[in-house]
């Protein structure tokens, strides 16, 4: 064996389960087709929202709060800080299933928040236009983080530990064995006892037929100048997500520089063949949604944004991501496909990644994310 565990691709899910398995011991090897802390893929962007309060529902609140003292553990390993806290806002009318399933997550834990009607609301956070029938839930337990930074943080954390690391290594091939794993990488052959599948947007390259369950959706981020710069730093301006009947957006402050980021949620109509097939030329109608959103909601923001990036993210049907092993295999196991809310999750999604292959109990509820509820799920290499 060249090593106990393997993990393809080291991004943001694999960055951690490599981290989470070095610390204890365990010989673990990863494979990474870039450099690490690259932004070819969902964790490209510079920064990410930490929230508590979850929109995506109440059954995420204990990972979240495994979370977080995942973070804080990495950050105390390294020396670098990873998660700043700030407050966080969930913007939108009461009646949408997003604002309920905010207000159940908070009921059910007993999350510290504010709720600030539209007078108020106006008041406390006048940098962003509202609709009189629309409100804001203020998350005490939330902030942004630095996710490229805090990909490189566990990796090197791990080489530290005795993990070994192949990056700019393409993997060609896996095969499922009887004693384990095989892996060809570069025209190399490897062995690993069990093996993790971490590859994000890249996921059916290795796993052929979850094209079918999940899908790769092309995802711009823009920065804007702001009109009052004091206005939009990370105190005054926390990090935010809204919602309407017909659109979904998300913001955070001018945390390093003179603009404030603005991404929309991906949707069905993003979706690409292949992460190959990203296309990372910005056409004017690309920023059409954006701008028109700029001007309505958020108008001391200048209309033109000074730079826009593209990136990937792997969705799933029903938004949940898939944590588990592959079905028919039980030396194989996937983290994939979290719809656009998985960094916030990363260490801790690591962890349960790191119990999964070492046969550990795992203190949380994963069965709706089981590989096997795609039951027309045949997996082939």
């Amino acid at each position: 064996m060249d090593a106990n565990v393997g993990i393809v691709g080291v991004g943001t899910m694999g960055s951690m389960a490599l981290w989470q398995l070095a610390r204890r011991g365990v010989s673990v090897m990863g494979f990474e087709q870039f450099g690490i802390g690259h932004d070819q893929s969902a964790a490209g962007g510079e920064t990410r929202i930490f929230r508590t309060a979850y929109k995506e529902g109440a059954a995420y609140i204990p990972i979240l709060q495994e979370a977080y003292k995942q973070w804080r553990e990495l950050e105390s390993e390294t020396g670098n800080q990873l998660l700043t806290l700030t407050k966080g806002l969930t913007i939108g009318e009461p009646g949408l299933k997003s604002m309920k399933n905010v207000m159940k997550s908070i009921e059910e834990y007993d999350l510290e928040h504010e709720i600030l009607h539209y007078e108020e609301a106006k008041k406390h956070y006048p940098q962003h236009r509202l609709l009189p029938n629309e409100m804001i839930i203020v998350d005490h337990n939330a902030g942004f983080l630095r996710p490229q930074y805090a990909i490189v943080s566990a990796v090197y954390r791990a080489k530290e530990l005795g993990a070994i690391v192949h990056n700019h290594t393409h993997v060609e091939k896996i095969q499922s064995e009887t004693d384990g794993v095989s892996i060809v990488a570069n025209g190399q052959k490897y062995k690993v006892g069990k093996l993790l599948i971490t590859t994000g947007p890249w996921i059916n390259q290795h796993i052929n037929d979850f094209d079918k369950q999940i899908e790769v959706r092309r995802l711009i981020n823009t920065w804007f100048f702001a009109r009052d710069l004091k206005q939009f730093d990370e105190s005054q301006f926390p990090p935010f997500t809204r919602e309407g009947n017909n659109f979904s957006y998300y913001g955070i402050p001018a945390v390093d520089s003179y603009m404030v980021k603005i991404g929309l949620a991906a949707s069905s109509e993003d979706r690409i063949k292949s992460p190959n097939d990203l296309d990372r030329n910005i056409k004017m109608g690309d920023l059409s949604s954006v701008k028109e959103i700029v001007g309505r909601d958020l108008p001391n923001l200048f209309e033109d944004p000074g730079r826009v990036s593209v990136y990937m993210e792997a969705y799933t049907k029903d938004k949940n991501s898939v944590v588990g092993w592959l079905p028919g295999h039980d030396n194989i196991a996937v983290l994939s496909g979290f719809s656009g809310h998985g960094f916030k999750m990363a260490p801790a999604i690591g962890k349960i990644g790191a119990d999964l292959v070492l046969d550990e109990n795992i203190p949380f509820s994963i069965g709706r994310l089981s590989p096997d509820r795609f039951a027309d799920t045949q997996t082939s290499w």
